[in-house]
C-alpha cells in the first residue's frame, strides 16, 4: 500500500477475471467516510461460494459479470475512523458483517435482513455493480456492521464469525427443544460448526454423518459433536433404489445409541442438511421424527426428488436456512468460551496462505478434502498485513 494523496490509498486487491483466473491490482481507496470505518484486512476465510466462483466464474445461476475481488469471511484491524463514529478507535480488532440491506423493507424492518431483497453482499455478484469483497488490503465499512473483538478472540476467530453465523442462524430456526437429538449431514467447516452450536443448544446427543471418515473423526475426537456416523457410498439406479437406501442410512443413524445414557437415538428432532446432495436431504426427512424438523442448509443441486409425502403425513416440517442475521454478539461470546464441553474452534483452520499473492494456492488447497500429507483440509484462511506497505 502506499500514500497517493492526503484523501486516498492506493491499496492491492485480488481480481477474478475469469475462471481460475486471479490478478492482482491496484485500487484507490478513498479516506472513510464519516460513518465507516477504514480496516486493515488480517484475515480471510474460503468459503463453498468463494470456490465456485473461481473454478466457474459463477455460483449456481449468478454469474459474475464483471472483475470481483472474493471473500467475505473476514476481520481485521482498523486503520481510520469515520467523523462520526463513535466507539471506535485505530488498533482496534473487527470482524466484518459484510452483507448490507436495504434497513427500509418490511423484513428488515421484522429483524430478517438476511432476506432483504436489496441485501448487497461482498464478494457476490447477484447485485450489479457487483459489490467487491475482502481479499483487499484494505476496505472501508460501515462501522454498523462492525463488530468489535475482545483480546482474547484471534483475528481467525474473527473471521470464523461469518460461517458460524450460520450455524447460529439455523440452530435458532430449529427451535431446539430441551435435551433435543439432532443429527448433521456433513462435516465440512459449517457442518461442524452447526453441530458445535446444536451442542452449544443443549441438545444431548449430536450426531454428524459424513462420507469421509476422518471428518467424522475429528469432528467426535475434537468435542464437535457427540457422536459419529460414516454414510457409506451406495448409489442406486434408480429413484426407488435411491429412496430405499436413504431409509436405510436413517435407520442405520437411529440405532446410534444416546450420548451419556442407555438406549438408542431412533427417530431425532432435527435434522440439519449441510451438503445439498439429495440423498443426505433424503435421508434427513426419514430421519426426523414425526412433528421433527430438516433445517435445509446446504446449497446443491437446485432441483431434486424427495419423498415428500413421508414429510407431510409426519408434519416434519422443511425449513430453509439463508446466511444469518443479528448473531455476531453470540458469535463472539461463544467463541470466547473455554471449558472441557467446548469444542475448540480455532482448530477448524487447518491451513493458512500469506498475502494476496498465494491465493491461488490458497483457492486450490480450499477445494480438496486432504492435502498432499493427507492432513485433513477443513478452513483455509488468507492472512494479510499491509502494516509494511503502508509505511511506503
Amino acid at each position: 500500500m502506499s500514500l497517493q494523496s492526503s484523501d486516498t490509498l492506493q491499496v492491492q486487491a485480488s481480481v477474478l477475471h475469469g475462471a481460475k483466473d486471479l490478478r492482482i491490482e491496484n485500487r484507490t481507496l478513498p479516506l472513510p467516510a464519516p460513518t465507516e470505518l477504514q480496516v486493515s484486512i488480517r484475515s480471510t476465510g474460503l468459503c463453498g461460494s468463494d470456490l465456485h466462483y473461481y473454478h466457474h466464474n459463477r455460483n449456481g445461476d449468478i454469474i459474475v459479470r464483471e472483475p470481483i475481488s472474493l471473500g467475505h469471511e473476514s476481520a481485521g484491524v482498523v486503520v481510520a475512523v469515520g467523523s462520526s463514529v463513535p466507539n471506535f478507535k485505530v488498533g482496534d480488532k473487527v470482524a466484518l458483517e459484510v452483507g448490507l440491506p436495504c434497513n427500509e423493507c418490511e423484513r428488515c424492518k421484522e429483524g430478517r435482513y438476511n432476506i432483504c431483497k436489496g441485501m448487497k453482499f461482498r464478494s457476490s455478484a447477484k447485485a450489479f455493480p457487483h459489490f467487491q469483497g475482502t481479499l483487499q488490503d484494505r476496505i472501508n465499512h460501515p462501522a454498523d456492521w462492525c463488530h468489535k473483538l475482545p483480546e482474547n478472540v484471534s483475528l481467525d476467530l474473527g473471521a470464523i464469525l461469518e460461517p458460524l453465523g450460520v450455524a447460529i442462524h439455523a440452530t435458532r430456526r430449529a427451535q431446539l427443544p430441551p435435551k433435543s437429538t439432532t443429527l448433521v449431514f456433513g462435516a465440512g467447516a459449517v457442518g461442524l460448526l452447526v453441530a458445535a452450536m446444536a451442542k452449544i443448544s443443549d441438545s444431548s446427543t449430536v450426531v454428524i454423518a459424513d462420507i469421509d471418515q476422518g471428518r467424522v473423526d475429528f469432528a467426535v475426537k475434537n468435542g464437535f459433536a457427540h457422536k459419529g456416523y460414516t454414510v457409506p457410498m451406495k448409489r442406486g439406479k434408480t429413484i426407488e433404489e435411491n429412496l430405499e437406501i436413504a431409509r436405510e442410512t436413517a435407520a442405520e443413524v437411529g440405532k446410534i445409541s444416546r450420548n451419556g445414557s442407555d438406549g438408542v437415538i431412533g427417530e431425532v428432532d432435527a435434522v440439519f442438511e449441510c451438503t445439498g446432495v439429495p440423498s443426505c436431504l433424503q435421508a434427513a426427512i426419514y430421519a426426523a421424527r414425526p412433528g421433527g424438523r430438516v433445517m435445509l442448509i446446504g446449497m446443491g443441486i437446485p432441483i431434486q426428488t424427495l419423498p415428500i409425502s413421508a414429510a407431510a403425513l409426519r408434519e416434519v416440517d422443511l425449513v430453509g436456512v439463508f446466511r444469518y442475521a443479528n448473531t455476531y454478539a453470540t458469535g463472539i461470546e461463544v467463541v470466547s468460551r473455554k471449558g472441557p464441553d467446548m469444542p475448540d474452534f480455532s482448530k477448524l483452520v487447518t491451513h493458512r496462505f500469506k498475502g494476496l499473492e498465494d491465493a491461488d494456492r490458497a483457492f486450490e488447497m480450499a477445494g480438496k478434502t486432504k492435502d498432499e500429507n493427507g492432513k485433513l483440509v477443513l478452513k483455509v484462511v488468507i492472512e494479510m498485513n499491509d502494516e509494511d506497505r503502508a509505511r511506503l
